[in-house]
């Protein structure tokens, strides 16, 4: 099985709790709900509604960016972006507890949260993507694999998801980079239906010996 990171995105068909909800039913187990630009009311409002969801199916969700709300709702954790509250701080905050991932484009990024205590590095983008403003240097291939080996050589052991543009074609080749996991959003609910999509991507028997699955498990109250 794929390990796969969802992260909602609105379109003109879908909402963003429909989006996860799909996900979730192809069998999706990690949600990063990420609302860029909505106000936090709204953030809120979704996450308690896809919050209960995603305990019915099993289901890690992280916030993007909002520290104290993850902290406040008491969800899985957060995810920080290249621009938002620095690792160290987030974790002063959370404690522990929660997991925390962070954006990297380059070995200096991983380097850097690594040392800060991130739990997981969405590392990308992969190909250029319209779900995302101010885009980091498109990595490709080449770029993936630059890293794990430097990841490698400097003895850094924490699971990457590659993100970014990632399409259902791509998956093979990326996994053979070393990378642990794949987040996608377009891909999925760009398919004629999503849910099978999902599932689609999940069972796809396309691993290699140099790539292991993670996952986290979500807290038990």
């Amino acid at each position: 099985m794929i390990s796969l990171q969802f992260i909602t995105h609105q379109t003109e068909q879908y909402s963003y709790l429909e989006s996860a909800r799909m996900a979730l039913e192809g069998g999706c187990k990690w949600i990063q709900l990420r609302m860029k630009d909505a106000p936090l009311e709204e953030v809120e409002a979704v996450a308690l509604q896809l919050k209960p969801l995603c305990k019915e199916h099993e289901a890690i969700l992280i916030l993007d960016d909002h520290v104290e709300l993850a902290k406040k709702l008491e969800v899985d954790g957060v995810h920080l972006g290249k621009k938002d509250m620095p690792i160290n701080q987030a974790r002063q905050i959370l404690g522990e507890a929660f997991i925390i991932g962070g954006t990297a484009n380059t070995f200096e990024d991983v380097v850097q949260h690594y040392r800060a205590g991130a739990d997981y590095l969405g590392i990308g983008p992969f190909r250029f993507t319209t779900t995302k403003k101010n885009l980091s240097p498109v990595l490709g291939l080449e770029g993936y694999s630059s890293i794990l080996s430097q990841m490698k050589e400097a003895n850094i052991e924490i699971p990457v998801v590659a993100i970014g543009g990632i399409t259902f074609e791509d998956i093979p080749a990326i996994l053979h980079t070393g990378v642990n996991g794949i987040a996608l959003s377009g891909t999925i609910l760009g398919a004629d239906n999503p849910v099978e999509e999902t599932r689609r991507i999940i069972d796809s028997p396309q691993r290699t010996r140099r790539t292991q699955s993670f996952s986290f498990f979500p807290k038990t109250e």
